[in-house]
């Protein structure tokens, strides 16, 4: 189904936060710092799209900037389990959105074992558009696996990676750009989460031991939509095979003092497949992971 234009870095609801990080290993404090200048009486004095030629301008030299950025070029990767039914228009949405945008990418998709026709599939769009490769793992290994193996296969300086269940639009990677001039990690969070309701308390009780544990306020911790420079990732020691390998990443860049921001993106319900994050093995080993790093970090202090 077609979900419109490609949305404008000019729309409602882009980034609007940006965060300040301390270099800590245990309880980073997060100081939220606005991008909009406050007037008189504490109120913001918000940019409105469309509100001139000025405007117009303002958002264009923005974009230029970014986009400048990612000049030496864009990874993008797609991890996959059992997605036969849905990589395809994810990996399409990225060539055409990452193409628009004038600078070197590839798309590549790690493929974790499946047992269906996910691999045949990208096969099929890797002979038909060179820029996408397949990597893929002989047996089913983990999430966090399949991640590593995308930052380890990545060959340009920002990595750029979506999950392939098609929960998220790739058009909307046009609403990261306008901050990669001045972020290391530009980091998605659910706008409205499309989930049931046991993933959707699941994901709130977790982004709260998050913060209570590690000082870091990020909003979704777990969003697949994610913008980094290379250089941050390599140096971090990644160790979950799991579902915790979004959280450890965030956790171990923000005690190394990286600069993050945050971004709204919209968020839409699973149309093929089925998910595997919510299984209760999947949790508790999460959960575990989340223990031991923190144990890790603490004994560091």
């Amino acid at each position: 189904m077609d979900r419109g234009p490609l949305p404008s870095p000019a729309e409602p609801g882009l980034p609007h936060a940006v965060l300040g990080l301390r270099d800590r290993p245990v309880g980073v404090r997060i100081r939220l710092r606005r991008d909009h200048p406050r007037g008189a009486g504490g109120r913001d004095r918000r940019h409105r799209p469309g509100a001139g030629p000025g405007e117009q301008q303002r958002v264009k030299a923005e974009l230029t900037q970014s986009v400048r950025a990612l000049a030496g070029g864009v990874s993008a990767f797609v991890p996959c389990h059992n997605e036969e039914g849905n990589v395809e228009a994810v990996v399409r949405g990225l060539l055409t959105t990452l193409g628009a945008l004038g600078v070197p990418f590839e798309v590549v998709v790690v493929d974790d074992g499946s047992t269906d026709r996910t691999a045949e599939v990208v096969r099929r769009l890797a002979q038909q558009d060179r820029r996408v490769r397949l990597v893929q793992h002989p047996r089913n290994i983990g999430y966090g696996a399949a991640l590593r193996t995308g930052f380890a296969s990545a060959r340009y300086p920002w990595v750029f990676f979506t999950d392939g269940d098609g929960q998220f639009d790739p058009r909307d990677f046009v609403r990261l750009v306008p901050h990669t001039a001045s972020a290391d990690l530009v980091v998605g969070y659910r706008a409205r989460r499309q989930d049931p309701p046991h993933r959707r308390l699941f994901g709130w009780l977790w982004n709260v031991l998050v913060r209570l544990w590690f000082g870091v306020r990020v909003r979704d911790v777990d969003c697949a939509f994610k913008l980094l420079r290379r250089e941050v990732v390599r140096g971090l020691p990644l160790r979950s095979t799991g579902a915790f390998v979004s959280t450890e990443l965030l956790c171990r860049a923000a005690g190394r003092g990286a600069r993050i921001v945050e971004v709204p993106v919209p968020h839409h319900p699973r149309r093929w497949g089925r998910q595997s994050g919510g299984r209760p093995d999947v949790v508790l080993r999460a959960f575990w992971e989340l223990w031991k790093l923190r144990a890790e970090l603490r004994g560091r202090v």
